[in-house]
């Protein structure tokens, strides 16, 4: 007893002296996407909820030259234990950066700093094995696409599509992954694919993805942000199917749309709430590996589809669709199905991939 009363006595000693650790999430865009940026917030919100953290989220826009100046003035203030970004957009922006303040803490996710260029010890570096969640998103694509018992199917055409926000690796990582765990259903399974060029204009988004639906796809899987979000509203508009990314997109709408959830298989998530909360809680542990790069796959609960009531509805249409999920979900853990990575590919490599599905 006395034992358990000196922890608690130098918990709140310990808060008093040095008040509570203070954790500020740089978005370089804005908060409301549904999508990767809201994920980020809420992982703040877990930490304050749970860890006893202090918070502040700042919305740097979509102006990226905004965006070195505010990392520059948040690192000068001293005022932050960690500091958090995120995505490809801001790799140079911190290696030129995190050098200058080596006594702050940084972790950047969705993507990697270059360690090799030095003085980089005092960042944490997430990554997301988005392929192995993207070969289950592509299974099971193929496997309603090919059903005849799901609502919104066209089994006789066998077409899924894919509509990315940009050209990029990362996105590409997405496709890999999809065509490939269609391709591992059905080897004569067809992928449109096509880039927005832009991650805030879900006008485009629906535009692209009613093409596809017209070219005969009956699933589109949306990774472009908040242009995703057009995804959504066409499966609604043209009785297809969608599935989202990074967030549960069936509990967002579910208050607001609920056409929107009906049209919406599942969503292939990027859990970043669970990876900043997790590296919150590792810092806090004295645990957080800084100066190293993380990659988070289904074995580690950072990526997986989003499995809430709408989507265990929607498998009762064919529940031997869950069972086979399941079983590729479990070989992928065990190591018994190896996910091909765009990353390192040459655009020869990716190409071959991408023309194999071609319609």
């Amino acid at each position: 007893m006395k034992k358990i009363l000196v922890v608690l006595l130098i918990a709140v000693l310990s808060l008093t002296l040095f008040g509570k650790v203070k954790v500020a999430l740089l978005i370089n865009g804005t908060l409301g996407d549904k999508s990767f940026f809201d994920s980020a917030a809420r992982g703040m919100k877990w930490a304050e909820e749970k860890l006893g953290v202090e918070t502040k989220i700042i919305e740097m826009g979509y102006n990226p030259s905004e965006w070195e100046p505010t990392l520059e003035d948040i690192s000068d203030l001293g005022e932050y234990d960690i500091i958090i970004v995120g995505t490809w957009q801001m790799v140079e922006l911190l290696q030129r950066i995190a050098p200058l303040y080596p006594e702050n803490k940084y972790i950047i996710f969705d993507d990697a700093v270059d360690y090799s260029q030095g003085n980089l010890q005092n960042v944490y570096s997430i990554t997301y094995k988005q392929n192995e969640g993207s070969f289950l998103a592509g299974a099971m694509a193929a496997l309603v696409s090919k059903s005849d018992k799901f609502k919104y199917s066209v089994p006789n055409k066998k077409v899924i599509g894919f509509l990315g926000g940009m050209d990029i690796p990362v996105i590409n990582d997405f496709l890999v992954g999809y065509i490939e765990g269609a391709k591992y259903i059905d080897p004569d399974m067809k992928v449109l694919i096509s880039y927005v060029g832009a991650w805030n204009d879900p006008a485009k988004g629906k535009e692209f993805t009613l093409s596809m639906y017209r070219q005969g796809a009956d699933v589109v899987f949306a990774v472009a942000g908040e242009t995703g979000n057009g995804v959504l509203a066409a499966a609604k508009e043209m009785d297809r199917w969608s599935i989202g990314v990074d967030s549960d997109m069936q509990l967002l709408y579910e208050e607001k749309d609920m056409d929107i959830v009906k049209h919406t298989l599942t969503s292939m998530m990027k859990n970043v709430d669970y990876s900043l909360f997790r590296a919150i809680k590792l810092y806090l542990e004295g645990k957080m590996p800084l100066g190293k790069v993380e990659a988070l796959g289904l074995k580690e609960r950072g990526i997986g589809l989003a499995d809430n009531k709408y989507f265990r509805e929607v498998m009762k249409s064919d529940p031997w669709v869950l069972v086979k999920l399941r079983e590729i979900e479990l070989a992928i853990i065990r190591g018994d199905i190896i996910v091909p990575t765009a990353y390192g590919m040459s655009n020869e490599e990716l190409n071959k991939i991408r023309n194999s599905v071609r319609p």
